[in-house]
């Protein structure tokens, strides 16, 4: 089994918020394990850095972006004209951001879980689009859904 990572999986890995844990362990396996990978979109890794030049500058941002690429047990998967347009029938068909979108369809092409918190893929998983490893929200208590 693999996983795929969206921005909110990383950012909260990032933050050590809520589930952070379980996004390590998901790392700590990519790293560890040869049939174990973190997939994540180029899409999703560019909303990640956006995010961290914002809050903390380009520094540390262009600090990620190097090892998510290159020292990091992270699968980048690059974006091709296929994946575009998959990624744009999910958004048309969902009320999602694109990223996300991006997210979901990476994994269904792997056909792995998707590990996120974001409220805006329950109805995804409800309709048995993809399945879904839910992270603790900031703030709350609970797990999703």
């Amino acid at each position: 089994m693999s996983v795929c990572l969206d921005a909110f999986a990383i950012l909260t890995w990032l933050q050590d918020e809520p589930g952070a844990d379980l996004v390590d362990e998901f790392l700590q396996r990519a790293a560890g394990e040869k049939d174990f990978r973190c997939f994540v979109s180029l899409v999703n890794l560019g909303e990640v850095y956006y995010r961290l030049y914002r809050a903390l500058g380009r520094g540390e941002a262009d600090t990620f972006w190097r090892d998510a690429l290159q020292k990091s047990p992270f699968s980048p998967v690059e974006v091709t004209r296929r994946r575009v347009l998959e990624a744009a029938r999910i958004k048309a068909r969902y009320l999602i951001a694109l990223a996300d979108a991006f997210a979901v369809q990476l994994a269904q092409e792997t056909q792995s879980p998707l590990v996120t918190g974001d409220p805006e893929i329950r109805m995804l998983e409800e309709e048995g689009v993809i399945p879904v490893i839910w992270l603790k929200r900031p703030g709350r208590g609970e797990q999703l859904p």
